[in-house]
């Protein structure tokens, strides 16, 4: 490999908004590439990106019915490496921010900066963006968690009832599978069993979906936890649980802070 040769590999995001939340230099990173890969499942999307590049080239056929998703991201990340061993400039293209539950972005970069090729990934806006501005949810004031529904189904989580508690990919909840681009009633009627260790059912939780496009309004459905299980859900939605339990303030860290700030006063 030499300078004149060697291949670089970009990973950018397109933001959820089309159009509206594509950073300047994910834009250039697309315009200046060789090649680029789109992974991205929506085909209006597909065609904006083609807009702005003659090769673009879909990750999409990369799925397949009862596929393990591992094997999809391995196929994708292969894909992009190979042109990038050729010489190319690469750019690989995804919804939202790259590095936010995407998994072939990671890998792709990993390995190719393992294989000594130049490799990055911008920031883009993702859906946990668009959610505090939609929903009015500012992680400073009570504090926030996050976690893929499935994860925090097969694992004992500590959490604090007095944060807001976010859970993503809740539309494939309960698959072990790798393969399922949906989930059923009775894996999410687990996942509400799971969540009442710490809420109760007639705790109102939030399901919300992005907007992806100009035209559309965020799902933003309020319901009683107990209900989560009858609902409609599909890969995009995540189910935001808010708090409901005050916060415990801990009188002795008071105590002592208020110490410093009166020996500190003039």
């Amino acid at each position: 490999m030499t300078a004149a040769t060697a291949g670089t590999l970009t990973c950018v995001g397109l933001g959820m908004m089309l159009g509206s939340h594509l950073t300047p230099i994910a834009r250039s990173q697309i315009t200046a590439a060789d090649v680029v890969f789109a992974g991205v499942s929506d085909g209006v999307v597909e065609q904006w990106v083609r807009r702005l590049h003659p090769d673009v080239r879909s990750l999409q056929p990369f799925y397949a019915e009862a596929k393990p998703r591992q094997a999809t991201y391995r196929d994708m990340v292969e894909a992009m490496l190979t042109e990038v061993r050729a010489g190319r400039r690469v750019c690989g293209v995804f919804y939202g921010h790259p590095g936010v539950f995407a998994q072939a972005p990671h890998e792709a970069v990993a390995r190719a900066r393992a294989e000594g090729y130049v490799a990055r990934m911008e920031p883009g806006i993702s859906s946990e963006d668009c959610l505090y501005a939609d929903l009015g949810l500012d992680p400073g004031r009570t504090g926030c968690q996050h976690f893929e529904a499935t994860q925090f189904m097969l694992y004992r989580r500590s959490v604090d009832t007095s944060a807001w508690l976010v859970l993503w990919q809740v539309g494939i909840a309960g698959d072990l599978s790798g393969g399922r681009f949906d989930t059923e009633p009775r894996r999410l009627a687990v996942l509400v069993e799971v969540l009442s260790r710490h809420y109760p059912p007639t705790h109102e939780v939030v399901i919300y979906r992005a907007a992806t496009l100009p035209f559309q309004t965020p799902r933003i459905e309020r319901m009683p936890l107990g209900s989560v299980q009858d609902a409609s859900l599909g890969m995009p939605d995540t189910l935001a649980i808010p708090p409901c339990t005050p916060l415990e303030p801990d009188l002795a860290i008071r105590a002592r802070l208020a110490e410093f700030a009166a020996s500190e006063a003039p």
